[in-house]
């Protein structure tokens, strides 16, 4: 175990918790926007799935990373339409059309899948994105080398916090999300459009949700394969309660789950031979069942959570 502790303290730990937390990070603040509206989105483990698909598709086909970042990002968004047309304009059950955009979009991924590359005893992969040192700040020791040394949908992600934060806090439109999400009927009063802006956000989530995907088969694994995603969408929904729908918080509920996630790569690579490698796997896991178990006693979510607006009804 002392062998553990020591890798703790190194750089490349820490630059391993950045990079896990980057995916988690975009799919929290996907989630975040669209709980936030009133609307929950259990599209979002099949959305970051069929991202990371089409992401990887497009760049194998064309060679250019940043296409595939948009293709999978538009996949996103399109997803998402069709989560709002069902959930906000249609007024129907968030939960049971959550897991049928799941259920859809991870049967379709696997579909185009096959259709585009066939049935390959060697799956094809790509030329990923590369690090990209940020001059002068790379060379701060150990904080330079693990934040600073990323890759460029890393900084997106940094970035993508205070962002989400002034958005939701500081713009006239994060004020409507909020309205809408906590009191529709006195938002609908005030002249905010519930329907118009529930969708735009579950469309901005599904953004994010697509960039989460695209990291995933574009940065972190450089290829397609079917558990790419592995219930991290499924974490996600849990890091979005156990930060209290707030940016700040759920970026730092990412970081925790990546850093027991790091944690147990590590252990796995220590040499505890005679503890099976399942149970480091479900370490992450179970910090985040415990994690929101606890979290969610005191959480308050936004009061119009799951609860359609229908304009005529009173």
């Amino acid at each position: 175990m002392s062998a553990v502790f020591e890798q703790i303290f190194q750089v490349g730990f820490l630059a391993a918790i950045i990079r896990i937390a980057t995916p988690l990070a975009f799919a929290t603040l996907g989630e975040m926007f669209s709980e936030r509206a009133g609307v929950l989105n259990l599209g979002i483990e099949g959305i970051m799935l069929l991202c990371a698909m089409t992401g990887f598709t497009a760049t194998s086909l064309s060679g250019s990373l940043w296409l595939g970042v948009l293709v999978a990002v538009l996949t996103g968004m399109l997803m998402g339409a069709l989560h709002a047309l069902f959930t906000v304009v249609l007024g129907l059950s968030q939960h049971v059309c959550g897991i049928g955009v799941t259920l859809f979009s991870s049967g379709l991924a696997y579909f185009l899948y096959r259709l585009i590359f066939g049935q390959q005893s060697v799956p094809p992969s790509i030329k990923g994105f590369q690090t990209l040192p940020i001059p002068v700040l790379s060379d701060i020791p150990v904080l330079g080398p693990a934040v600073f040394n990323q890759f460029a949908l890393v900084y997106m992600a940094i970035l993508a916090i205070p962002l989400a934060g002034f958005i939701l806090y500081r713009t006239p439109w994060g004020l409507s999300v909020r309205m809408v999400g906590e009191n529709p009927r006195a938002a609908d009063s005030a002249g905010v459009s519930v329907i118009a802006t529930r969708f735009q956000a579950v469309i901005l989530g599904g953004a994010l949700m697509g960039l989460a995907g695209a990291f995933l088969s574009m940065a972190q694994f450089n290829a397609f394969t079917f558990g790419v995603v592995s219930g991290r969408g499924w974490v996600a929904i849990a890091l979005v309660v156990f930060g209290r729908w707030d940016p700040w918080r759920s970026a730092g509920a990412a970081l925790l789950f990546a850093f027991v996630d790091a944690l147990q790569l590590r252990m796995q690579a220590s040499g505890l031979g005679h503890i099976p490698y399942e149970a480091f796997l479900m370490l992450p896991f179970i910090f985040t069942i415990v994690a929101m178990a606890v979290m969610s006693r005191n959480a308050v979510a936004p009061s119009a959570l799951l609860k359609p607006f229908r304009r005529e009804e009173r």
